[in-house]
């Protein structure tokens, strides 16, 4: 038996709107698997900026962890289904796993990369949402990277 969907009507095509929610897929896969390296990072960190950076890695983790919620919940306000599982994010990210156990100045280098990957990812989706005038995705954008951005910023600083 097929689901029956009701159509969606927001004032932006199907076409454009499918366009928004691939760019945001591969968002979301960036973010949820920089959340992954960044909690990963977070229990394994080790040295003498233990606390400082448990504590950084921790701040940054909890609030990609929101990230990827909303990410996934404008998808579904676009009529789509959001990416969830471990196989479509890896076939999705831009960002890869660490070879080995990095040490922390790595762990830091890391993640600064993770970070300005995910805001490259962002600023990739903003033609189409400029052109399909989707204010609410383009919010959401700006919001990401500017967090992104800042956040590569405090991890630059850490090794500069």
């Amino acid at each position: 038996m097929a689901t029956k969907t009701v159509p969606v009507n927001i004032g932006i095509d199907e076409k454009q709107r499918e366009k928004i929610a691939d760019g945001l897929s591969r968002l979301l896969a960036d973010s949820y698997t920089l959340y992954l390296k960044t909690h990963n990072y977070h229990w394994n960190v080790t040295g003498p900026m233990f606390s400082t950076l448990h504590q950084l890695f921790e701040q940054q983790y909890l609030e990609l962890a929101t990230a990827v919620d909303l990410i996934a919940e404008r998808i579904r306000a676009l009529g789509f289904r959001a990416p969830g599982s471990y196989k479509e994010f890896t076939h999705l990210t831009s960002i890869f796993e660490a070879e080995g156990e990095p040490d922390a100045t790595e762990m830091i280098r890391d993640l600064m990369e993770g970070q300005e990957a995910v805001v490259r990812t962002a600023r990739s989706i903003f033609a189409v949402v400029e052109e399909a005038h989707d204010e609410p995705t383009a919010d959401l954008l700006t919001q990401r990277m500017q967090i992104h951005e800042k956040n590569a910023w405090m991890l630059r600083s850490l090794i500069s």
